[in-house]
C-alpha cells in the first residue's frame, strides 16, 4: 500500500506550524525532524522538514522558502461530533491571525484552509426530503462557523 502524505510548503516556519497543530489536536504525534546538512541558503542544522500525524493522517511541513503560498483550493476537512468540538477547533485554528470563512471554512495563521463540519451535515444535506435539505443548505450559506442546533432547526422546521 502506498501512503499519500500532504506536504505543506512553509517559508521558514515548519517547526512553528507543527507546534501550533500539536497545541490544537489531541491526537498529534511528531514523527521526525530532518535538519539541513549544508549546501542551501539556510544554515546547516536548521529544520528542513517536520513530519507529524494528526488524527491518523500524516503530514510533512517543508521549509522551502517564500516561493509558494497556500490556497483554499486545498483544505483539510475536520468532522466534529458536537458543537463544543466545532467551537474549540474554530477558536484555536482562527487564533493568532487565522481568518473565518463562509460555511464552516477558515484559514489558520499559516494560510492553511480547514473545513470544520458537524458529522451530521451529510445526513442533513442528503435528506430524501429535498425541502429539508434545501432549508439546511440555505441556513449553512448564512453562517461562518457552523451551528448544529441552527442547522437542525432549519432542517426540521419549514
Amino acid at each position: 500500500m502506498h501512503k499519500i502524505t500532504p506536504c505543506l510548503w512553509c517559508d521558514n516556519n515548519a517547526e512553528e506550524m507543527a507546534g501550533f497543530y500539536r497545541s490544537i489536536f489531541k491526537d498529534f504525534e511528531l514523527l521526525s525532524t530532518m535538519r539541513r546538512t549544508g549546501g542551501g541558503v539556510t544554515p546547516t542544522g536548521s529544520v528542513l522538514t517536520m513530519n507529524f500525524r494528526i488524527n491518523g493522517q500524516e503530514f510533512m511541513a517543508l521549509n522551502g522558502g517564500p516561493h509558494f503560498k497556500f490556497s483554499p483550493a486545498v483544505s483539510f476537512f475536520v468532522t466534529c461530533r458536537t458543537q463544543d468540538e466545532i467551537d474549540d477547533y474554530w477558536a484555536k485554528l482562527t487564533a493568532s491571525g487565522g481568518e473565518p470563512g463562509q460555511c464552516g471554512w477558515l484559514t489558520d495563521r499559516f494560510g492553511v484552509s480547514w473545513q470544520i463540519v458537524p458529522a451530521i451535515m451529510g445526513e442533513l444535506l442528503q435528506d430524501a426530503d429535498r425541502d429539508k435539505a434545501a432549508r439546511t443548505m440555505q441556513a449553512m450559506l448564512k453562517m461562518t462557523k457552523l451551528d448544529i442546533a441552527v442547522l437542525k432547526h432549519a432542517h426540521d422546521n419549514p
